[in-house]
């Protein structure tokens, strides 16, 4: 079952709304006493339905989750659809230029703040969460999976395990690398990591990502990074690496 509701960023954008999904269990349904760990996902729109994703094209994400039965709430919002860099600069963990974008602000820490201090609280009072930082994970692509790596790194004290798909490592990556370089994860934080073969064309691309491998590994993350033979940077290719991320994520997870 999937659960649509408005929300606000005051923080960010004032009172104007946007959409937030929720993903339940069907277990959740046949058992009110039972409780479910949590990951929160950047991109709704884009998560679950073909109709509100932005190029037609969504994850199908609730379909997996149903047809293998994964015991897991996800709770994701839309972006920020401002055509003025409105998703770059919330979803950017710091200022940055680059060719083509200009100088963005980076508002990725206001965004943070919402989502730890209103979202969580929020999805924690209204639906049977393991709301501890062992069952609170975090996950995206692109800008979010960039976002997914900062939180982990800069807030692991919530979040203990992220997944980040193609994340922008070309966007301010010396801060990404400065962030990291100074994280203190805990010993039991997961992190699943990947870029798609058909990115790695980009300056740097396939260095950076190795190197920051290296750099969170030696901080202790239990890291999976891989490259997707042939991987995209759009929602169908992100949709065929649920298989891997899912468990990861879930691998040896005590109730």
């Amino acid at each position: 079952m999937i659960e649509i509701f408005d929300v606000a960023l005051p923080e960010l954008t004032g009172e104007e709304t946007r959409r937030a999904y929720v993903y339940l269990p069907e277990a959740a349904e046949d058992d009110e006493e039972l409780r479910f760990p949590v990951l929160y996902m950047f991109d709704g729109h884009n998560v679950f339905f073909d109709e509100d994703a932005t190029y037609g094209k969504s994850w199908g994400l609730g379909e997996y989750l149903d047809e293998h039965g994964v015991p897991l709430i996800v709770a994701a919002v839309e972006c920020n659809h401002d055509p003025n860099n409105g998703r770059l600069s919330e979803y950017a963990p710091y200022s940055f230029s680059a060719r083509g974008f200009g100088t963005i602000e980076g508002r990725g820490a206001l965004t943070m703040d919402w989502l730890i201090r209103s979202f969580k609280p929020e999805i924690d009072r209204n639906y049977p969460t393991l709301p501890d930082r062992a069952h609170t994970f975090i996950a995206g692509s692109s800008m979010g999976g960039l976002m997914s790596l900062y939180a982990l790194c800069r807030f692991n004290e919530v979040f203990s395990r992220a997944a980040a798909l193609s994340p922008a490592l070309d966007f301010g990556p010396a801060s990404l690398e400065a962030l990291i370089r100074t994280a203190e994860p805990g010993t039991d934080s997961v992190l699943y990591m990947d870029m798609g073969e058909t990115e790695l064309g980009r300056r740097g691309t396939a260095r950076r990502f190795w190197r920051l491998s290296r750099l969170l590994s030696e901080r202790g993350v239990r890291l999976t990074a891989r490259i997707v033979p042939d991987g995209r940077h759009c929602e169908a290719s992100w949709e065929k690496q649920i298989p891997l991320f899912l468990p990861t994520l879930l691998y040896e997870l005590e109730e």
